[in-house]
Order: C-alpha cells, then sequence, then structure tokens
C-alpha cells in the first residue's frame, strides 16, 4: 500500500526541516518523507555526505534544499533557521542532530571541553531553535515540532553525566514546550531512543541490547508524528527501566548505576566517524 504524506497540526504538508540529516536517523527520516513527496530542508555537518544524501530525496521528485553547519554555534543556528523559514515555511521541524561521547576508564572525570561540545550541540542549539520554530508556527497557527533526546536523560551515568545531562535538559525543555504551545495549534513531540546502529553507537564498547535499525528508528519516529504523540521512548523495554527508575529508592538505584561500565573507541576510529551528523 503506498504511504501516504504525514500531517502537521491543523492538516498542513509544508516543507520538513531534518537537522543531523547527512547520515543515521536524520538520512533515513529524509529519505521516508520524500517518499511521502514532502519538500525537504536537510542540514547537516558534513557536506558531502548531506548532499549524497539530497539527491537520493530528489530521485523522488521532491525539492531539496542543504545546509552545512556546525551546531556548535547556536547563533548562527538561530539566524539560519529563520532565513530558511522565511523563504519557504517550515511546517515540520524535526532536530535529530546530537553528539556522544562518555569519559574513559583512564579519565577521572570528563574534559571540560566536550562537556560545554555535548551541551551545545544536545541541548542549548536544539532547544533554541524550537523557539524559533515555535516563534514562526505559533503565528502561522500550525506546525510541528520534533526533539530527538535519549533513554539516557532517564538515569544518572556516570561516566557520561554530559551526554546524559545534556538530553535530560532536552527532555524537561521538551515536556514544557509541549505544554506551552498545545494550545496554539502547534505539536511536539520527543523521541527517546535506545540504542541505535550509528557511527556514534558503533563507537560504545560494550553491551547494547535491543539495537534498532536507522531505518527502524525512522518508522517509528514518523508514526509517532503522525499520531501527534507527545513522547515515543524506544525499544518499549526502556519505558519500562524508566519506570524502575522511578520506584527505585535513590540509595540503590546509585548502586546500580554506580556498577556500570562501558568503553568507546576515540572519534573517527569507528566504522563512520561517530561526529555529529
Amino acid at each position: 500500500m503506498e504511504a501516504q504524506p504525514s500531517q502537521t497540526m491543523n492538516g498542513a504538508h509544508g516543507r520538513v526541516l531534518i537537522t543531523g540529516a547527512s547520515g543515521g536517523i536524520g538520512a533515513e527520516l529524509a529519505r521516508l518523507y520524500a517518499i511521502r513527496g514532502r519538500d525537504l530542508l536537510l542540514w547537516g555537518r558534513d557536506a558531502g555526505r548531506l548532499e549524497a544524501i539530497a539527491r537520493d530525496c530528489r530521485n523522488c521528485g521532491v525539492n531539496v534544499t542543504t545546509r552545512a553547519l556546525d551546531l556548535q554555534d547556536g547563533h548562527a543556528a538561530i539566524t539560519a533557521y529563520r532565513e530558511d523559514d522565511a523563504a519557504s515555511p517550515i511546517d515540520l521541524a524535526i532536530l535529530a542532530a546530537g553528539l556522544g561521547d562518555m569519559k574513559t576508564a583512564d579519565d577521572a572525570t570528563e574534559k571540560a571541553e566536550t562537556v560545554l561540545e555535548l551541551g551545545l550541540v544536545n541541548y542549548a542549539t536544539p532547544s533554541a531553535m524550537a523557539a524559533a520554530a515555535a516563534e514562526a508556527m505559533v503565528g502561522r497557527g500550525r506546525g510541528h515540532i520534533v526533539l530527538v533526546g535519549s533513554v539516557a536523560a532517564f538515569h544518572a551515568i556516570p561516566f557520561a553525566a554530559a551526554y546524559s545531562g545534556s538530553k535530560a535538559g532536552l527532555k524537561r525543555f521538551s515536556e514544557s514546550l509541549h505544554m506551552a504551545l498545545a494550545p496554539h495549534g502547534v505539536g511536539v513531540t520527543l523521541i527517546s531512543p535506545g540504542f541505535v546502529d550509528t557511527a556514534m553507537s558503533r563507537r560504545v564498547v560494550g553491551f547494547k541490547p535491543f539495537l534498532q535499525t536507522p531505518a527502524s528508528a525512522a518508522r517509528r519516529i514518523v508514526h509517532a508524528v503522525d499520531r501527534g504523540q507527545a513522547h515515543l521512548v524506544f525499544p518499549f523495554l526502556f519505558s519500562i527501566l524508566r519506570f524502575v527508575d522511578v520506584i527505585v529508592p535513590w540509595p540503590l538505584k546509585r548502586w546500580i548505576l554506580s556498577q556500570l561500565k562501558a568503553g568507546q573507541v576515540p572519534r573517527g576510529q569507528a566504522a563512520g566517524d561517530g561526529q555529529k551528523k
């Protein structure tokens, strides 16, 4: 059966922005929305890979515009969003770009520069972009914003404080934004995936339960947006773990989390380079 175009709030079928579109989940989302006939605005850090994805999408007969941008520069991202929205309204903004890192067994702490980098890419810039999107969408009385977080937001992970902390901030921001924009006809969806087989996750050395493919993750996200779902957690096991995290007393939870171990290979040495898309 032929896929039907997804709708944003109020039935709009405008342009779709996807950040992190040069690989992983973002690239698969771009392909899915291209198949559905949606014009695309694709952002990514790697201009070459981004253009390759854009060519795939143009083969579906849709208009595709690309922009190479490093999301560590939040002010540039806000300006770019407003310019792109003014050129052609964005009715669905999927903020999927992210960066993962953790301290190694030889490090007592995470590097200050890494903490700043993850805070900007995973929390500050996507939140600011979501605010810019909200400004425009509220004015038009329609639109949908998607923020891609992580199940790491539910847990205090001692070897990945910057990553889990940045995703926790994004989770709280998304929940607040959802409530604020609901009366204005603008939807907000938070996505909290577990392990997905991307370049970033391939850097992680250790057990990765219920590993999802990027294509499977993208299909789940599109379905959640179609339904106007406020929060999607997948795989389902992580919904259960989230509940357990709430009811377990802190001393026991702290002991359990302190027993977790993981490692990673340096950026650029895994399949793909593990850097932000």
